[in-house]
């Protein structure tokens, strides 16, 4: 039984299309803040930049939030869920040794969007860029630490 209800639907009809734009959420296992601690956070941060610099991905704009991220890239190479998949798991690997916990660090799958061909992409980066403002957890984008966006 998934853990968590529909999950296994999640990947049904999943296409994975090199040179698409993709909005990308995924929650931390049982919404825990585990990225409170920013340090963590970091880590998270380092696989999304290992992913754009090894050219599987383009970053456009990302956030990581307390219990989740949301990420707009484009797939340059590769399947979308391999991407993700081995994010997560080298974060989990990378977070589980740092504060000895163990087991999963992330809910099953996670939510993707394709951005269809000649959608803007200024109001989901918006929206990604806004989300440690809506919130509650700065007063200023710039206050906080775990975001970037290539227009800056």
């Amino acid at each position: 039984m998934p853990t968590q209800p529909n999950s296994h639907r999640l990947r049904l009809g999943r296409y994975s299309e090199s040179g698409r734009a993709y909005l990308i959420t995924a929650v931390v296992h049982g919404r825990q803040p585990i990225f409170s601690d920013w340090h963590l956070g970091r880590l998270l941060v380092s696989e999304l930049r290992r992913a754009h610099e090894t050219n599987v991905v383009n970053s456009i704009p990302w956030v990581v939030m307390p219990d989740h991220f949301h990420w707009l890239m484009q797939l340059e190479e590769g399947n979308l869920g391999r991407v993700i998949g081995a994010i997560k798991s080298r974060c989990t690997r990378e977070v589980n040794e740092i504060t000895g916990r163990r087991g999963p660090l992330w809910q099953t799958g996670y939510h993707d969007r394709a951005i269809r061909d000649g959608e803007d992409l200024l109001p989901f980066a918006r929206y990604i860029v806004a989300n440690p403002l809506r919130a509650g957890l700065v007063d200023k984008i710039g206050d906080y630490p775990l975001w970037d966006a290539c227009w800056l």
